[in-house]
């Protein structure tokens, strides 16, 4: 998939820059991330994309807020670097930071390491990132669907998200993008210029919500971003839904 190899490029090139690294020497992460944020902007002319964005004012919300959005392939990373708001990072398993450049690029970007083989139990792990948000004031943007899926469609929903939302008393706000089959085909390893269409949508509030709230709350973000997803993608309903897990 050349397109996604050319993502990895740019952003490991981002990362290995001098500029970058010597920020990085001077312990100056905030700046780093602000480097590598500013390359892989740029990285959707040389791939012959647009991103058209909706609902910025959704994002206009204190901090900090747990983002949610479906996940298709690392294509994402291009309309992330364009919406990402201040002082917030991603979630990524532990494991990525030992995967040598993309580890590397990781770790300058500022993204939050969760150990997910520590526990299978999803409350317990995010209870340490929750008090990370709190304590650092930063919001987390996390991949609800767990794995990157390109089958024209949202798939369930893990809770991990939602308990760290609920355990930190932190608004959701779900951002959708739309599906990348009118321009790559991943499998066919076709790729042509088009648009990748973004919808932020209206914040979910959590306050006063438990545990006990988390799947009512998972199954809610579900609908409404479905919903946008079909909308934006112009496609039919098809019969799925939020994951037990």
């Amino acid at each position: 998939a050349d397109a996604e190899h050319h993502v990895y490029a740019c952003a490991s090139t981002a990362a290995l820059s001098p500029m970058t690294l010597a920020l990085a020497l001077l312990s100056e992460r905030k700046r780093t991330e602000l480097v590598i944020r500013f390359l892989v902007r740029h990285v959707k002319y040389f791939l012959g994309l647009r991103i058209e964005v909706s609902g910025w004012e959704h994002l206009q919300a204190e901090g900090p807020f747990v983002i949610i959005s479906n996940h298709q392939s690392s294509l994402d990373v291009l309309g992330l670097m364009e919406v990402l708001p201040d002082r917030c990072s991603t979630i990524a398993k532990k494991e990525l930071l030992w995967a040598g450049t993309v580890g590397l690029v990781c770790w300058l970007g500022g993204i939050v390491f969760i150990n997910r083989k520590k526990t299978s139990d999803a409350k317990s792990v995010m209870s340490n990132t929750a008090k990370i948000m709190l304590r650092d004031q930063i919001s987390l943007w996390v991949f609800p669907e767990g794995t990157r899926n390109q089958k024209g469609d949202i798939l369930p929903f893990k809770k991990g998200a939602f308990h760290l939302a609920v355990q930190a008393q932190a608004p959701i706000i779900p951002v959708v993008f739309s599906s990348y089959s009118n321009f790559y085909l991943r499998k066919e390893k076709q790729f042509k210029s088009g648009t990748i269409t973004l919808k932020i949508l209206p914040k979910i509030e959590t306050k006063g919500l438990t545990s006990d709230d988390v799947t009512p709350l998972c199954e809610r973000s579900y609908g409404v971003m479905r919903a946008a997803f079909l909308e934006i993608s112009c496609q039919s309903p098809q019969s799925n839904g939020p994951s037990n897990h």
